[in-house]
Order: structure tokens, then sequence, then C-alpha cells
């Protein structure tokens, strides 16, 4: 056996040890709830400054849009009349229609208002950058810039937490996981829309633009506090049958 053939065969073998004994990978989602809770939000929002980040990620957190797609929110697919924004889905490369909030939507307004020359500067983009142009050549904000200003506020707002590592290969550093990313905005807005339909998982679908309603069902939190009332109601149940039963059998 050449030389070359024993050190791959080496390579095979630790790596086959070493995918053994590793420490074994989180679900992507699991019970941890990766959404806002409703207070959770408000804390968040109130610590935001700036008032184009704060209408980009109501945005975000009211109609559970992506972040590639809250920063290319364009002023014309935007129909006044019946409030409807046209979004244009990563996934599935199509165009889809949401129904803006009324409060939400007037503070649209007012900012395309106040900010008129820029937004044409830009190219209709309302969330627009700071400066006309840059490497990307593009007129919005960059994806990595706003996750970066997300981090801050979030972290100012005395939210951030992790749950673990990330597990890197090519001896790339492992990365925090935080609980809270800008994709968490989705998830809030995906769950109270399910909570609002009764968990009419079909029509939440449709609300997160999801071809397969079961991808829906990963993104909607469970609502720990029912969840705890059902167990520690079946627990006190099960007392009380038991002490029947003895009482019963005494008799």
């Amino acid at each position: 056996m050449a030389k070359w053939e024993i050190e791959e065969l080496r390579s095979e073998i630790k790596q086959h040890y070493l995918s053994r004994f590793k420490r074994p990978r989180i679900a992507k989602y699991g019970t941890l709830n990766k959404g806002f809770e409703e207070q959770e939000l408000r804390v968040f929002l109130a610590h935001i400054d700036n008032e184009k980040h704060r209408l980009l990620f109501e945005f975000m957190a009211n109609l559970g849009l992506r972040v590639g797609e809250a920063v290319r929110v364009n002023i014309k697919d935007i129909k006044p009349e019946s409030r409807e924004l046209i979004v244009y889905t990563e996934k599935a490369r199509q165009p889809d229609s949401l129904r803006i909030p009324l409060p939400l939507f007037k503070e649209t307004l007012d900012f395309i208002h106040a900010h008129t020359q820029e937004i044409e500067q830009h190219e209709g983009y309302i969330f627009f950058k700071d400066f006309k142009y840059s490497k990307h050549g593009c007129n919005h904000l960059d994806l990595n810039y706003v996750r970066n200003i997300f981090r801050e506020y979030i972290t100012d707002a005395g939210l951030d937490e992790t749950y673990d590592v990330s597990e890197e290969r090519n001896s790339r550093t492992p990365r925090r996981l935080h609980r809270l990313t800008t994709h968490s905005l989705r998830h809030y807005a995906i769950t109270r829309f399910a909570r609002s339909t009764n968990g009419n998982v079909v029509l939440t679908a449709h609300f997160a633009r999801h071809r397969n309603p079961s991808t829906t069902n990963t993104y909607i939190a469970l609502d720990k506090k029912e969840l705890y009332d059902v167990i520690d109601a079946i627990s006190v149940n099960e007392a009380i049958l038991l002490k029947k039963k003895i009482s019963e059998e005494k008799i």
C-alpha cells in the first residue's frame, strides 16, 4: 500500500471515530421558542431610536417578511387604496400580496412623506441606504448591516441570549447561536397569526407564504403557559382519581 493511501485511510478512520463521539447536533427548532414574546418585542422596539430601522423591523414583525424581502420594500409595491404590499417571495420567486395593518400603514405614509427626496434618490426603496452608492451597487440597506444593527439593539435591550455554539468545519471558529435573530420577527408574526385563527395551519401557511403547511408548523411557537397549565391540570385530576380509588377500596 502506497504512503498516500495509508494517510488517506488514517484520515477516514479518524473522521469515523470523531463522528461517533462528537456532541450531537441540536435540532433546528425543537421546543425552543426562537420567536419574540409580546413583551420582548415591545422592549426591543422601544430601544430603537432610528425611525427607519424601527419601521423596517415593524414590517417584519407584522407581515412576517424575511430580512431580504423587507429591505427591498419599494414604494411602487404599495397599493394605497387597498393597503396591499406586493412581496416578491425569496424562496418561491413569485409575487404575493399582504395587507398592511392600518397603524403600520399610517406610520409608513408619514415616513414616506418625511423622506420623499431620499426615497426618490434611491430608486423608490423605503429602507434606503444612508449613502447613495455602495460596493454592491444597490440602494437599499444591506442584509448584513441589518443583522448587525439588530444585534446591537437586542443587546442594548438586554434581550441577547445564546443557547449553543455552532459546529463549524474546516477549522472555522465556532459561532454563538442566538435565540433571537432577525428571523425571530418572522416567527413572531406567524405565531401571532396562527393564534388569531385558532390554529388554522392552512390559512397561516398562506400568510407565511409556505407551499407546505408542515413547514409552517416549525414556526409556530407553543404557548408554554397553556402547555404547563394542561400538565398541571392532568396531574391534579390524576391525584383526585387516585384518592377516590383508594377510598373506594377501603369501603
